[in-house]
């Protein structure tokens, strides 16, 4: 029997990490307070969709997600965040060199720029390097800032995002 909608799998299954990951940034194009180095205590949550379980009857072995889980400790723990076109860059990354902040250099800053960065992420290397690329697909990275404040980058393998 065909699927209505050929994206949707069987399977999803979920992982959530809230409020462990406090950082600081700024939107510097925002014509508001946002433009001011603030902070927020980041929580995400990933979806992975598969047709297939695994051998154990799963789709995803959450154990298998501590490499993830350290990967975002790294990233996002007591960090500051510094997007790439920031025309502070070399003032903010400063703080880095003297030892008064920890760095994290990202494309975009802000949910939706951290959520389509680990999107694309999980999806290209870290499912590849756990060896399950061609069974589970990322299919949703929600990004929080607050209770009330949050983004996420959805998608599914059939839309051809990446070329593998």
């Amino acid at each position: 029997m065909a699927r209505e909608n050929a994206t949707q799998k069987k399977y999803v299954s979920t992982k959530t990490y809230n409020q462990g990951f406090p950082v600081a940034y700024r939107q510097w194009r925002a014509d508001s307070h946002c433009n001011i180095i603030h902070g927020y205590a980041l929580s995400f949550h990933f979806e992975f969709e598969s047709d297939d379980l695994d051998v154990r009857n799963w789709v995803m072995d959450f154990g298998g997600l501590k490499p993830l889980k350290q990967l975002l400790e790294d990233w996002f723990d007591h960090t500051m965040l510094l997007a790439l076109d920031d025309p502070n860059y070399d003032d903010i990354k400063k703080l880095g060199e003297l030892g008064l902040a920890k760095i994290t250099e990202v494309e975009k800053t802000g949910c939706e720029g951290i959520a389509d960065y680990l999107y694309e992420y999980i999806n290209t290397i870290f499912l590849k390097d756990y060896g399950e690329q061609d069974r589970i697909w990322c299919c949703k990275v929600e990004v929080r800032e607050t209770d009330s404040n949050m983004s996420y980058r959805q998608g599914h393998r059939e839309d051809g995002d990446f070329d593998f």
